[in-house]
């Protein structure tokens, strides 16, 4: 009998959605299986990855990360245009972030002349990314949204706070949107029903869950994102049935291992190797994890984050895979001269228990020596010619000799334990800071839990409060629906016309909202 393997089976499956228009739109999603388990259902395509550019010269970036793009850094247009022709992108993400209030603030007219100049000099679809303040991305995303009817554009990040302007300036000028909320399962379909109820349909929505950077961030959005997938396939909760997005460069290229030189950290190794591999790493495990679109930045990090999805999917070697191609120096560290010195404690002890050992096998073989040495003083004394004067003579030096031996020997015995007690001292020392740095940065990461965990437990107490204002309301204006029927007929009003004349917008927006009061009510 063959070996056949053992399968799930799923409820439910992601939803595809489209962006991009013509020949160069993509699809996104569609699997009807966890990441990468094809031998249990359907996987029609391959994760993408995004590459990102700014619509300002970033001032912060490390060196590694500004090394392939020295030389279009302050122009999106020629940025995008490379991306494209010189590495091969297939998805770019314009990040807005000359918009953000606190910092250069710039008008919604501006950045959506932007976006409208790349859409136009590019052919791939194209991803705009917000600032993270809801006031201002609602905004500029309505503007860019008009600016550029008609080309299916990714919008977001859509909070709860901004989905109503943006969702239905996403509905009406049609393009997608993507749906944020700060690393939770149960907020995440919060937003999605707020959006459908607004009458944005699930296949037009793609899920934010909000990217950690490395260590603890990495883990806790990793385990958020797996309970997405088993709620959309296994559980087969349509709400959150959506393929999701991570926006990985923006937090891998700001943390400070990835910027400390190799002055500062040399036990890290190559700081432009470091930041390649660290945003690899953390792309290969948000595919893991279930992510459809990945956004990335520097070049040899998407080859290698590219080669993994391929090996992957279609098999191969790793062996294959090219080197990681530097542009800068290369640096050189001395990891032996920053190794900490060796234990040679025992070492010493060996060799202090060796000539004991020696000794006692030397003492048997001077044994039966004692025999002959008895027969001799029974012997008759010679004759006073016959004395052998020599003998006698050579007896103090050979004393002398195995004195001095004995005090040398015992001069490096006290050498060796005194090297070996101040080794040992270090050895404690260095112990004992090791395991106060791992419990500081243990409490460290206990505080950050405790606030994370406090911070849930506050938007959870918000949900629950505006859940029951919101039934209180329902109920109000039942009541008050109830006492309407009751009461007298209306007289006939004479109808005139507004003194303020809405925009086509505007009229959507307040339309939208009333039929979600009837809804709501």
């Amino acid at each position: 009998m063959g070996f056949e393997l053992t399968k799930e089976s799923y409820a439910g499956g992601i939803k595809a959605v489209t962006i991009g228009k013509g020949d160069n739109a993509l699809t996104i999603g569609g699997q009807t299986c966890y990441p990468f388990y094809q031998f249990e259902g359907e996987m029609p395509g391959k994760p993408i990855i995004a590459m990102e550019i700014w619509d300002m010269e970033p001032e912060e970036w490390p060196a590694a990360a500004m090394a392939p793009f020295k030389d279009v850094l302050g122009d999106p247009v020629a940025w995008a245009k490379k991306c494209i022709d010189d590495f091969g992108a297939q998805l770019i993400v314009l990040q807005l972030k000359s918009i953000d209030p606190n910092d250069k603030d710039r008008s919604p007219e501006d950045a959506a002349a932007l976006v409208k100049k790349v859409v136009d000099a590019i052919d791939v679809p194209l991803i705009v990314w917000g600032c993270a303040s809801p006031a201002k991305d609602e905004d500029v995303l309505k503007a860019v949204a008009e600016a550029c009817q008609g080309e299916n554009l990714i919008l977001g990040p859509v909070e709860e706070k901004n989905h109503k302007g943006i969702g239905a300036a996403a509905m009406g000028y049609g393009h997608a949107i993507i749906s944020s909320s700060p690393i939770d399962v149960n907020l995440a379909k919060q937003v999605n029903i707020l959006l459908e109820n607004l009458g944005i349909p699930l296949d037009k929505v793609l899920v934010d869950p909000t990217t950690g950077g490395l260590g603890y961030g990495l883990e806790y959005t990793y385990s958020v994102m797996e309970r997405l997938s088993m709620a959309a396939m296994a559980q087969g909760d349509d709400k959150l049935q959506n393929p999701m997005i991570n926006n990985l460069a923006n937090e891998v290229w700001k943390c400070k291992e990835v910027k400390q030189t190799a002055e500062e950290a040399p036990e890290l190794g190559d700081p432009e190797r470091r930041g390649i591999l660290m945003e690899a790493v953390g792309a290969v495990s948000y595919f893991m994890a279930g992510s459809d679109i990945m956004i990335m930045r520097h070049p040899e990090a998407i080859k290698l984050a590219k080669a993994f999805v391929d090996l992957i999917c279609d098999g191969g070697s790793a062996a294959d895979v090219a080197p990681i191609a530097k542009q800068l120096d290369d640096v050189e560290i001395d990891f032996a001269a920053l190794a900490p010195a060796p234990d040679l404690a025992m070492e010493a002890d060996e060799k202090a228990a060796a000539p004991a050992k020696a000794e006692a096998p030397k003492a048997k073989a001077e044994a039966p020596k004692a025999a002959p040495a008895a027969k001799a003083e029974a012997a008759p004394a010679p004759k006073a010619e016959e004395a052998p004067a020599p003998a006698a003579e050579a007896a103090p030096a050979v004393d002398a000799k195995a004195q001095a031996e004995a005090e040398a020997k015992a001069k490096a015995e006290a050498e060796a334990k005194a090297k070996a007690d101040a080794e040992a001292a270090a050895a404690a020392k260095a112990k004992a800071e090791a395991e106060a740095e791992a419990k500081a940065k243990a409490e460290a990461e206990a505080k950050e839990k405790a606030k994370i965990e406090a911070e849930k437990k506050a938007a959870a107490e918000a949900v629950a409060q505006r859940e029951a204002e919101e039934e209180a309301i329902r109920e109000k204006r039942a009541a008050e629906k109830a006492q309407h029927h009751t009461a007298a007929p209306k007289k006939a009003v004479t109808l005139t016309a507004a003194e303020e004349q809405l925009s086509d917008l505007d009229k959507i927006l307040k339309s939208l909202e009333r039929i979600h009061r009837r809804h709501v009510a």
